[in-house]
């Protein structure tokens, strides 16, 4: 149970002027259940106009959970708007009910598909996943129909999720892990699994020959940057099984900055103090690191990855250039050819089940040929569940093999 205090029975959620009221379940974390419609969608941006996007890929977004009982210190999310704003107030999580059935009607409602992602912006392993087994629920839908699923957490990944994705050839996983530090660990989440659980979770997946990728994302200046634990970190990991590396260096949003730097000083007092000469960048409200820093900061990772035989990525990294303009630094030190280490290729629907693009990689961002039939896909843009059916409604007429 997350709160000592008094929690109430119900809450009026107001949303535009409309207000509702739901009942609080306070078993496990108190939370509330939602019905929604929210549809699939793909990244938030777009590369147009600026080149505000790092990943080669496409993919299927899917939050089940809005709010994170992980309650990292420097999540992002904690800026979103809507259900998110109710965990940052309240510390409550919205239950999306029946999720997985609403992610099942709209994928019978297209003929071609990016890799399903699950999740974003909330870990679908959080405790609150084992009462309500959202997150295996919808990886079985996308398996059953033979699309690709993918998984990022910070939690225990539970066999059943990684039974579902064996099944499936170009699923995979990803695992979180900040440090090798244990005790700093617990000081940046208050919630997680243990490190040592955390790379059990690779192992896991290994073992069962599927693709693993860890994320040290993000690396946390003047707390987790030493590059000697970094490399004790790659080392145990690729010991494990990881293949591919994601890494970052922590940005934080402009309106969390009092928070964040709040939360990081229970950690290192003088924080604010070295912060405030280090994030000199602000790149779409957010802000970052100065760029010699952050250069050599991924300078080292990226001797570090070839050291020990594994490739890296960035997530979400930029270099700026002339007013809203800016450059993703994976150019200059991803090792792989998308960001996530793994190619996927778009699928097309052939009767009840999906089946990769034959000669397609899935790497969108950087297509010279459209095999898939969809050269609009190499322009990246913030694509909607509408874009998808747009795209299928196109490739009824066609072969699509």
């Amino acid at each position: 149970m997350n709160e000592k205090k008094e929690v109430p029975d119900e809450i009026n959620v107001t949303f535009g002027k409309s207000t509702k009221t739901y009942q609080v379940h306070k078993d496990i974390w108190t939370h509330i259940i939602v019905d929604s419609k929210k549809e699939l969608h793909g990244w938030f941006t777009g590369f147009k106009p600026d080149g505000r996007r790092e990943c080669t890929s496409e993919r299927l977004l899917i939050n089940p959970y809005n709010g994170c009982s992980h309650d990292c210190v420097f999540c992002y999310a904690h800026a979103l708007w809507g259900y998110f704003e109710l965990f940052q107030k309240k510390k409550i999580i919205t239950v999306f009910k029946d999720f997985d059935k609403v992610v099942s009607n709209q994928l019978d409602k297209i003929n071609i598909a990016s890799c399903g992602y699950i999740s974003p912006t909330t870990d679908p392993f959080q405790p609150l996943n084992k009462k309500y087994e959202l997150t295996e629920k919808i990886i079985e839908e996308f398996v059953k129909r033979n699309i690709p699923v993918e998984f990022i957490t910070k939690g225990k990944i539970s066999d059943e999720a990684i039974n579902l994705i064996k099944k499936q050839e170009h699923s995979f996983g990803q695992v979180t892990i900040l440090t090798p530090k244990e005790e700093i660990r617990k000081k940046l989440m208050n919630g997680g699994a243990r490190t040592e659980e955390l790379i059990r979770n690779i192992e896991r997946l290994t073992n069962k020959d599927i693709f693993a990728v860890c994320r040290i994302d993000p690396i946390v200046p003047c707390i987790t940057n030493k590059k000697e634990d970094l490399e004790e970190l790659v080392k145990t990991v690729a010991s494990a099984g990881a293949k591919h590396i994601i890494t970052s260096c922590m940005d934080i949003p402009y309106k969390l900055k009092d928070e964040v730097i709040s939360g990081l000083e229970k950690i290192d007092i003088d924080i604010e103090y070295k912060y405030n000469t280090l994030y000199t960048e602000i790149i779409a409200g957010d802000i970052n690191a100065n760029i010699e820093y952050r250069k050599k900061l991924f300078k080292t990772m990226r001797e570090i990855c070839d050291k020990y035989n594994v490739t890296m990525g960035l997530c979400m990294e930029f270099e700026k250039l002339n007013g809203q303009k800016v450059r993703g630094l994976n150019q200059e030190f991803m090792t792989s050819k998308s960001c996530e280490g793994i190619d996927i290729p778009i699928y097309k629907r052939k009767g009840d089940k999906f089946f990769p693009v034959e000669k397609c990689n899935g790497v969108c961002l950087n297509c010279k040929n459209a095999v898939c039939g969809i050269p609009e896909l190499a322009e990246a843009g913030a694509w909607k569940l509408r874009d998808y059916k747009r795209w299928s409604n196109g490739l009824k007429q066609k072969t699509l093999f």
